[in-house]
């Protein structure tokens, strides 16, 4: 199982998740990252789930169009959409308000 450390405000959250979890599927169904994840739509298109990834970057999947779209340069710097990421691996994120698109 995963293990997912998130930081945000300045306060450390870990959690260890199941295989293939999504952060913001949790974080609706009021498991871990909730309450501290901020999130909304969970389908790519508002970015209030943007998140700089601190490790596990190679693990996850090329960012798709809608990061892309989103995201733009910011992809360059280690930032994801966390509603379009499936985890497979250990990863480690930061999210701070300045962070939503």
């Amino acid at each position: 199982m995963p293990t997912v450390i998130f930081h945000k405000g300045g306060q450390t959250y870990r959690d260890e998740v199941q295989d293939r979890t999504n952060l913001v599927v949790r974080a609706g169904i009021r498991k871990f990252p909730f309450p501290h994840l901020s999130y909304s739509c969970g389908m790519g298109k508002c970015g209030k789930c943007a998140c700089r990834v601190v490790k596990g970057a190679e693990h996850l999947p090329e960012p798709n169009w809608k990061e892309r779209k989103r995201l733009g340069d910011r992809i360059a710097s280690g930032y994801r959409l966390a509603c379009q990421l499936w985890l497979t691996h250990d990863a480690e994120f930061v999210q701070d308000e300045s962070d939503a698109a």
